[in-house]
């Protein structure tokens, strides 16, 4: 008689079943954010022609030279071909770094800072604080506008240099760091690169211009949504800074008050809670106004907001480092066997 429940004395212990596929190792996620970490801090970005995301970028522009020619010059044609390259530069990079990662823990920690810059964030806003303080305009004006802006710099007063260059240095906070470390903690360092890749064609096509309005359509939209949570979390960093200098509550209504007032859906909302920490209004002529305060916009807030930006990115470091020790071998989303 069958016992439920229980095995019968009678029945000999069946051996242990070997497992169908042995898990691959995974090195812990720490040492690689805190080898990013320092060579960020302390080397900064590799010269163009060694740089990743340089080559990333030369190769996708190649495919929009080729997939311009191949493909109709209709708007459904200019969609597809502009689909089919930001596939062609997204595909490579997530699969390289799938390939990284299986290697040893510091040649990922290599690659996870070639999708962060935020050094070269901060040392592009100082260039113009320095010309401002020089009284050097037209300087500052190169300078804002071949490294941070896309708009023409050319006539741009000096209230109006020191408030792009804050606000450039609010937004771009979340794209050079906060947003590649969030989605290194989603998915690994295809998480990291895949964001910069989306970000890179996002930033080479997400353009509301003739040439680029259907072409560069998908890539805006998903840039959009890959930025959605990163920018809120860049926002909530700058408001947990700001409340350590006495600034919440102006920071976080201001944040709350202005941050939809921007075309972008995300970007608004780490430059309202610069306006709000800095107490100074920013805007963009023509397009919007983020009301943080009565004060213009001077060099001094140019220099404060990269103090500001300088804290609330090692809050992002230890947050992320925190993070890794936490989920010990990588995030829940991203363990492997």
């Amino acid at each position: 008689m069958p016992v439920f429940g229980r095995r019968s004395p009678a029945t000999p212990p069946e051996p242990p079943q070997p497992s169908a596929r042995r898990a691959p190792d995974r090195h812990p996620a720490w040492p690689a954010v805190a080898l990013a970490l320092l060579w960020d801090r302390w080397l900064g970005e590799p010269p163009n022609g060694l740089h990743p995301v340089a080559w990333l970028g030369g190769w996708m522009a190649g495919l929009e030279i080729r997939l311009r020619r191949w493909m109709p010059a209709s708007r459904l044609g200019e969609a597809m071909a502009g689909g089919l390259a930001l596939a062609g530069g997204l595909l490579p990079a997530l699969l390289l770094a799938r390939t990284v990662e299986r290697r040893t823990g510091w040649l990922t920690g290599l690659a996870l800072k070639q999708a962060l810059a935020h050094r070269a964030l901060d040392r592009a806003v100082a260039q113009v604080e320095e010309a401002l303080r020089a009284g050097a305009l037209d300087q500052a004006r190169s300078h804002l506008g071949h490294h941070l802006v896309s708009r023409d710099t050319r006539e741009l007063s000096p209230e109006e240099v020191a408030m792009a260059a804050v606000e450039s240095l609010a937004e771009n906070l979340n794209d050079s760091l906060v947003a590649p470390l969030f989605w290194w903690e989603v998915a690994g360092l295809p998480g990291a690169w895949g964001y910069r890749a989306v970000n890179t064609a996002d930033a080479m096509w997400g353009y509301r211009c003739p040439r680029y309005e259907w072409f560069g359509k998908l890539a805006a939209r998903l840039d959009d949504l890959l930025n959605w949570v990163p920018a809120r979390l860049t926002a909530a960093l700058i408001w947990g800074v700001a409340a350590c200098q006495g600034a919440g509550s102006r920071t976080w209504h201001t944040w709350r008050r202005e941050s939809g007032r921007t075309p972008s859906p995300n970007a608004g909302h780490p430059m309202a809670a610069m306006a709000g920490a800095l107490g100074v209004s920013l805007s963009k002529p023509g397009v919007y106004t983020l009301h943080g305060g009565p004060e213009p916009c001077t060099v001094e807030h140019v220099a404060q907001a990269r103090k500001l930006a300088q804290r609330v990115a090692w809050l992002a470091w230890a947050t992320a480092i925190w993070a890794a020790l936490l989920w010990g071998k990588g995030s829940p989303w991203n363990r492997r066997g």
